[in-house]
């Protein structure tokens, strides 16, 4: 494996643990990478176990398929994780399994590789689509989105209180030239940001922001958590490891909304099935130990944070403000 296919998967034995994997099992990686997680859960599943990966990189497909090569317990899947209802039946026809794990954001291979676009680091194509087969890059969506529209999702995205002034910048500098490196973006973002961060790059929430806008990654994830609930089995586990605050927040709102009794007014006589709930929270937020962020600075803001789905039928999608049962 090169150097820029090495990956260290965060929290590993802590996301593992957490599926409680029993021999025989069926579980899904929603994140395939660079299979470090999956690889993990393929060794502790038994000869009778299945696995099943999901990744929108063809690169990762790719690697999947070569590390996995010569075992049939397990099916890599070239998809986002929000179809992963509809794939899995139709690729293996499954509507049921034991374990969901979500190993959100961008991994340290794309970072990496400069053709990628995704890193300010070192210069590149202006790209950041983690499917590169498929919707427009980063460069395309930059040379026609409207200033307001661009200022929103650098603010809401990126949470960049100078977004109002780097948008401004971006479409005057399109103006006069196309903007399709990542050194030229980030110098572009950097000439427009009056007040630097000492301890951050300033193009730092920018890149997240214009990442997260062209590969939709938080819809994708409030679209995918209520599949994962729905396809999990009574006893079943939903891992999910996040980087930033964003999608931390609509991770533990959905599990809390989840685990929360849908109780009426107070003084109204209820039933115990009204207490009852679609999951169990079992742990609080996990971190990183100091060990690992000192080994892999990158883990630093990862949080990871474990449901078990109850007996209770799960009847509506929490991401769009419906109610559990």
């Amino acid at each position: 494996m090169t150097t820029s296919e090495q990956h260290i998967p965060v929290l590993m034995r802590e996301a593992v643990d957490a599926l409680n994997i029993r021999e025989g099992g069926v579980y899904v990686d929603a994140t395939l990478g660079r299979a470090g997680h999956a690889q993990q859960i393929a060794d502790r599943i038994g000869d009778d176990g299945r696995l099943i990966a999901f990744d929108r990189d063809p690169r990762a497909i790719e690697l999947g398929r070569k590390v996995f090569e010569h075992d049939d317990r397990v099916t890599i899947i070239h998809s986002e994780f929000s179809r992963m209802a509809e794939k899995l039946e139709q690729h293996v026809g499954l509507s049921q399994v034991d374990g969901v794990l979500m190993d959100l954001g961008v991994s340290s291979p794309q970072l990496d590789q400069a053709e990628r676009g995704f890193s300010f680091m070192r210069d590149g194509e202006l790209d950041m689509r983690m499917d590169t087969t498929q919707g427009e890059s980063a460069a395309e969506w930059l040379a026609r989105v409207e200033e307001r529209d661009l200022m929103m999702a650098l603010f809401d995205l990126g949470e960049e209180k100078f977004a109002r002034r780097i948008a401004r910048a971006i479409v005057e500098a399109r103006s006069d030239v196309e903007i399709n490196s990542t050194l030229q973006l980030a110098q572009i973002i950097s000439d427009a940001t009056p007040k630097k961060d000492k301890n951050k790059h300033p193009a730092t929430r920018s890149f997240q922001a214009i990442r997260l806008h062209v590969n939709q990654e938080l819809s994708q994830v409030a679209a995918a958590l209520p599949q994962a609930v729905k396809l999990l089995s009574q006893g079943g586990r939903l891992a999910v490891i996040s980087f930033h605050s964003l999608e931390d927040r609509i991770v533990k709102r959905f599990m809390r909304e989840l685990s929360t009794p849908n109780l009426p007014p107070k003084n109204i006589p209820v039933s115990e099935d009204a207490y009852k709930t679609p999951l169990t929270l079992l742990s609080r937020a996990i971190k990183p130990s100091k060990q690992e962020v000192s080994d892999n600075p990158r883990s630093r803001s990862s949080v990871l944070r474990i449901a078990e789905r109850t007996a209770e039928p799960y009847l509506s999608d929490p991401a769009s403000g419906g109610q559990h049962a």
